[in-house]
């Protein structure tokens, strides 16, 4: 009789736990896809600082006018980053210096553009951390 309860007991606890730690994982499931999702369009711009348009030569006889939206993960990053507008517009010369318009041709070469001013300017930050380099207009000249 007191094996057959302890059984009984210990199935029902074993029982209890297993529904326990399944609602635990789809609790935690369900929370983790809320905080995935993209962000709107407003909070993309909310959290986005333009670099007004830069003029400088180019690696060879050639110049580019550039101007850049970036965008960061968080409203106070973007206020960092518009602190930072002179480091930001620095990363940016000394970046197009090394280029030709050879490099900035097509998708890929303004691809590997943003994506090399995102590598060196995220490091500088503090109070998070960039997203995307847009190229908002361009003109080599």
């Amino acid at each position: 009789m007191k094996n057959k309860v302890l059984t009984i007991s210990l199935i029902i606890l074993v029982c209890i736990t297993l529904v326990g730690v399944v609602a635990l994982i789809l609790v935690t499931q369900m929370t983790k896809g809320d905080s995935d999702k993209e962000p709107t369009i407003d909070e993309i711009i909310e959290s986005s600082v333009d670099v007004e348009e830069i003029t400088t030569n180019l690696a060879g006889n050639q110049f580019i006018r550039i101007s850049l939206k970036i965008q960061t993960d968080n409203k106070k990053a973007a206020a960092e980053l518009a602190k930072r507008d002179f480091q930001v517009k620095n990363t940016v010369i000394q970046e197009l210096s090394e280029m030709t318009s050879k490099d900035l041709e097509g998708k890929i070469g303004k691809q590997a553009f943003e994506d090399a001013i995102k590598s060196q300017i995220d490091p500088l930050m503090q109070e998070g951390q960039i997203e995307k380099v847009y190229i908002v207009s361009y003109i080599i000249q």
